[in-house]
């Protein structure tokens, strides 16, 4: 074997490793860093120590009237999926499209004494903008209140 294959091969070796310990690392450290995805009646259901110390993602429907300012920026309110209600406690400020009725996922920790401790708050929306008809009038105020272009 001459000397330039020999190069070849350690070079192509070395490549290799480099790809696999890139791999491994990755993959590695994947599970660390999942966050779930559960309804209401799924996280109600999981009766495991997962659903109580992982940090999850939460969604469904705020339900309306349960909006409530809490201390500082905090917010409390209820996440519903039609079926079971979790009630909700933020600790941070709502996106400007927040609003009763609508959609949302929150991320963060189901207590052991049944509340949803949550850092993050996010709204689900439509990218669909509808223009008027011509001839409709636009409420400005409605528009403003509801924070997502809707008539």
């Amino acid at each position: 074997m001459s000397d330039m294959m020999k190069k070849r091969l350690l070079g192509l070796l070395a490549v290799i490793a480099a790809m696999c310990a890139l791999a491994w690392i990755a993959m590695g450290s994947m599970g660390d860093n999942l966050v779930y995805y559960w309804s209401p009646t799924e996280l109600l259901a999981a009766d495991n120590a997962k659903s109580h110390t992982a940090v999850v993602r939460l969604g469904g429907q705020v339900v309306p009237g349960s909006f409530h300012p809490g201390e500082g920026s905090g917010i409390s309110f209820d996440v519903s999926d039609g079926v079971n209600t979790v009630h909700v406690a933020s600790t941070g400020q709502p996106p400007q499209m927040f609003r009763e009725g609508i959609g949302v996922v929150v991320e963060g920790k189901y207590g052991d004494d049944g509340l949803f401790r949550s850092d993050k708050v996010m709204v689900k929306h439509s990218n669909e903008y509808e223009a008027p008809e011509e001839g409709d009038e636009v409420d400005f105020e409605k528009t403003l209140a509801n924070g997502d272009g809707s008539r």
